[in-house]
Formats: structure tokens, C-alpha cells, sequence
């Protein structure tokens, strides 16, 4: 595969995901974006956007096992990455696999469940492998959160930790659409569309797990020049030192940023990355990762309008291209 195979496979899938969730494109390139990147998406929005449809059409595209969990406040550990049941046929104990043992995970609602249940999800997102009683187990490849929350809904919920917030590599804020596009909704559904009953609707898949992994794969000969890589370290230093903010972001949201421009880039049609890839993702990337001081809470300051200060500030390379 090379980056104009790469760029005609990206926008079929984002076109076909487009039919079936409108008026919300910037999520869904980013979505895709994390998928090739090999990072994970925390989903953030009100309920009725179309947080689940989106995942669930696109884990009829890929052509992924996919599976979905629904987080909730009694949801245990095992009850995610399975675990030893005693097998009376075999007269021992068997490992039942929970349901992280696929490629595309929905966790849905994530933070309904307490923190003992969502740091077993972390290992999973972390290293792609979930340990059980002392054995250490290889999940499947490609291995793709995605996990939606609302953010208005606090009884019943549990915070996500710093921890598990920085193994996602892109928080996506999906926002209400405009009038156009709520009434092109409408009619989609008086022509008889139905969410709930995606099967009616032909989506076949478009591409593999194979075609994924090679994608993945492809990322890595994305060039990046020396000044796109200060660039990235310096707009992501001055997170660390801006008086609003607690705690900035770590090294991992600088590898996060690059990772996922070089994706971006690939879907672009180019085989190196330039400032505006940074600029386009540089939000979903860090907007999970600040942790603001409270007179900058007090004061409605977010995560979001630090990004856009700091970018502003930050010099841009000049000299990028082939």
C-alpha cells in the first residue's frame, strides 16, 4: 500500500460513515485518524448526537470483530477481561475470554464504572495485552477503543483518571448539528431510516483487519523534519509553564501529536507533515491532558482556549515540504 492507496481507502470510509452520521465530518476524520494511528478516542457529548451509531457503522466498514460494553456502576474487572472458569467436562479450570478480546471495543458510557473496573481497561489500552491470574494475555491486532462519556450527566458517574485520560489518544467533542443538517436527519428518517437497524441498510465492509494493520504500518515513513518535531515540543512545553494550568501534558501527548499528523498527513495524500496538521489536531490531542487550576476553572477558561492561545504564540516552522 502507499500514501495515495492510503488516502482513496480513507475518504470511501470517511464518505461512508458520512452517509449514514451527517453533519458531523471533523469527528469522523479524527476518528479514523486514532484508528491508523493506533490510538484510542474518548467520545464526548450529549446524548443523541450519534456517538454510538458513528462507532457502530464503522465497525461494519473495517470488517473488525467488533463488540460492545456497556459500562456500568456494578461492572467488575472480570466482567471486561474474563477470566478462569472450572470446566466440568474437562475437570479443570478454563480462561473465558471477556469482551476486550476483540478489535473494535465500544465502551460505552465509560465513566459509569468505578475506578477498580476502568483501570482494567487501562492495561488493555495500554499494552494491548490483559493479564489474569498471573498469565499474561495477547489481544487481538488491531486493537481499537473507543469509548463515549456525557458530560453533563454527573449522578451515577465516575471521573476518569488522569491515567487512563491520557491513554486516549484524541478526545472528539461531537456538538449538535446545524438546522440544515437536523432537518436532512428528519427526512432520512420519514424516508425510513431507522438507527437501531443498521442491518436493512446494505454497509458492506470496505476494508480488512489486514488493510488496517498495513496502514498502520504505512504511518511510519510519513517524513517528519526537525522543525515540525520542535514545533510539537515546544507548543506542547508551553502546556507545562502557562499560569492557567495545573498540570500540562506529558511526553506521551507530544508522541500522540505526531503520530496522529503523520496519520492525517497519509490521509491528505502527503508522505510528510506540515504546521497545519499539528494546528487541525492539536486540540482533540491535548484537551483531555490539561488539568486547570481552579481560579481558571472559576473563571470559565478551558482546556480548549488554552490550546488556541498557545498555538497563536507558538513560532511555526516555515521551511516544510517535500
Amino acid at each position: 500500500m502507499n500514501i495515495e492507496q492510503f488516502r482513496q481507502v480513507f475518504e470511501r470510509t470517511h464518505a461512508e460513515i458520512g452517509r449514514v452520521l451527517l453533519g458531523q465530518p471533523e469527528a469522523i476524520e479524527q476518528v479514523l485518524i486514532a484508528l491508523f494511528a493506533r490510538g484510542h478516542v474518548l467520545l464526548d457529548g450529549v446524548p443523541g448526537l450519534g456517538k454510538t451509531l458513528l462507532v457502530r457503522t464503522l465497525g461494519r466498514l473495517v470488517g473488525c470483530e467488533f463488540k460492545r460494553l456497556q459500562f456500568t456502576p456494578d461492572l467488575m474487572p472480570s466482567d471486561i477481561a474474563g477470566g478462569n472458569v472450572f470446566d466440568q467436562g474437562q475437570g479443570r479450570f478454563v480462561f473465558m475470554p471477556g469482551p476486550v478480546f476483540t478489535q473494535l471495543l465500544l465502551a460505552d458510557e465509560v465513566n459509569r464504572a468505578p475506578a477498580k473496573t476502568q483501570s482494567a481497561l487501562l492495561e488493555a489500552m495500554q499494552d494491548r495485552s490483559v493479564t489474569s491470574d498471573g498469565e499474561t494475555r495477547v489481544l487481538p491486532r488491531p486493537f481499537f477503543v473507543i469509548a463515549t462519556q456525557n458530560p453533563v450527566e454527573f449522578q451515577g458517574t465516575y471521573p476518569l483518571p488522569e491515567a487512563q485520560l491520557d491513554r486516549f489518544l484524541l478526545k472528539i467533542r461531537i456538538e449538535h448539528p446545524t438546522s440544515e443538517v437536523e432537518i436532512a436527519m428528519l427526512r432520512n428518517v420519514v424516508a425510513g431510516f431507522d438507527a437501531a437497524e443498521l442491518d436493512r441498510y446494505n454497509i458492506p465492509p470496505l476494508i480488512t483487519h489486514e488493510h488496517i494493520l498495513a496502514m498502520q504500518q504505512l504511518i511510519g515513513h510519513v517524513r517528519v523534519d526537525d522543525g515540525i518535531l520542535r514545533y510539537i515540543t515546544d507548543l506542547v512545553g508551553r502546556t507545562r509553564k502557562h499560569r492557567s494550568v495545573h498540570l500540562g501534558a506529558s511526553p506521551r501527548a507530544s508522541i500522540g501529536l505526531l503520530q496522529a499528523s503523520r496519520s492525517r498527513a497519509a490521509a491528505y495524500g502527503r508522505d510528510f507533515v506540515i504546521p497545519d496538521d499539528i494546528k487541525a489536531l492539536a486540540p482533540a490531542v491535548l484537551r483531555h491532558r490539561l488539568v486547570m487550576h481552579p481560579d481558571a476553572e472559576l473563571e470559565g477558561i478551558t482546556p480548549d482556549d488554552i490550546v488556541g492561545r498557545l498555538l497563536t504564540e507558538t513560532v511555526v516552522p516555515q521551511s516544510v515540504g517535500p
